[in-house]
């Protein structure tokens, strides 16, 4: 008997990862079987896409959607699958997907198993289930995640993480973790060969160096603050001065102490870890596009010692300055 899924589709949805999801799981038991000549399998998926009223939409790319039906029609999922959202983290959940998180967490509670992709973790918050629980989101909305649903504990730095009893809610991070969430749920519900199966059919590899390798370390909240955002513009352009923290608290007329506690209250940072963030990302745009050596670098951005650059850039990013030098110069045009 096949898993019953539902993959939720919304305005707010994207088109590339929510048909991603339905062709791939759509796939098992079937393409790799055509491509050895062997005969189909049954389906392991049943997979649909449905929306609260099951009408045609148009998404968040302009791309008319026509989902399969309602989310209320039968049968029940086995599985629920909620893909990237579009919208701005700073401005609050959307009122349209509140009957969509009413709608998921009474799915849960009949048994269903729920994951999510990206951003789409922020409809199960809505929805209570992530409440005492660890997960992931993409980078971008991780401080959204947790300011909004406190009792979450966001772990922005993982790709994966099964969560709950009997691991019964799944969060992926950035909107290609769609790929490793479905490796996840196809391993778990078909076995380990054919997730290995589908990997080799679609090229997959796992995220295994996690996200904080994609992510903009300086994309912080808003904050309506006006001294401390004099202070941020301050800081953009002098955080390789020594002691810029002692600074920005004089150009503010402040105490190191008071400063501190402004700062952090409008940011949600300590001064000295803003600081920080602001030349590892300086950092990190330079390893992307120059041949500087390494330590040059470190002094630039404001590093006396080479040691704790190379400390601070593998703490922040996840991988040392070499390897992310690497790994993102690959990208760049071969030379002619």
């Amino acid at each position: 008997m096949s898993i019953t899924t539902v993959v939720i589709g919304s305005r707010h949805s994207g088109t590339s990862v929510l048909f991603s999801i339905l062709d791939v799981l759509a796939s098992v038991g079937r393409d790799w079987e055509m491509l050895h000549g062997l005969p189909s399998q049954e389906p392991v998926f049943g997979v649909s896409l449905r929306t609260v009223d099951g009408a045609p939409y148009w998404d968040i790319n302009g791309r008319k959607i026509t989902p399969d039906a309602a989310l209320t029609e039968a049968p029940e999922p086995d599985l629920v699958i909620v893909s990237d959202l579009h919208f701005d983290p700073n401005s609050g959940f959307p009122d349209d997907l509140w009957p969509v998180a009413d709608w998921l967490a009474a799915a849960h509670a009949r048994g269903a198993i729920v994951a999510s992709v990206c951003s789409g973790s922020v409809l199960l918050g809505a929805a209570g289930l992530l409440e005492g629980k660890e997960a992931t989101t993409h980078w971008g909305f991780a401080d959204m995640l947790g300011r909004d649903f406190p009792g979450v504990k966001v772990c922005r730095e993982r790709i994966l993480v099964p969560a709950g009893d009997g691991h019964r809610v799944v969060t992926a991070g950035g909107a290609s973790a769609w790929a490793d969430l479905m490796l996840y749920l196809i391993g778990r519900f078909a076995g380990t060969e054919e997730a290995r199966r589908i990997a080799k059919i679609y090229l997959i590899d796992p995220h295994l160096d996690g996200q904080m390798t994609y992510a903009s370390l300086i994309s912080g909240r808003q904050h309506q603050d006006q001294m401390i955002a004099e202070a941020q513009v301050w800081a953009a352009q002098h955080y390789d001065t020594p002691s810029p923290v002692a600074a920005m608290a004089e150009l503010c007329r402040m105490t190191e102490r008071g400063f501190h506690r402004r700062f952090r209250k409008a940011t949600g940072q300590a001064p000295v870890d803003y600081i920080q963030t602001l030349r590892i990302e300086e950092a990190k745009q330079l390893l992307e596009t120059t041949a500087t050596p390494i330590d040059e670098i470190s002094a630039e951005v404001g590093y006396s010692e080479p040691s704790s650059f190379r400390t601070a850039f593998r703490k922040r990013v996840g991988i040392s300055a070499s390897a992310y030098r690497k790994k993102w110069q690959a990208l760049a045009p071969a030379a002619q």
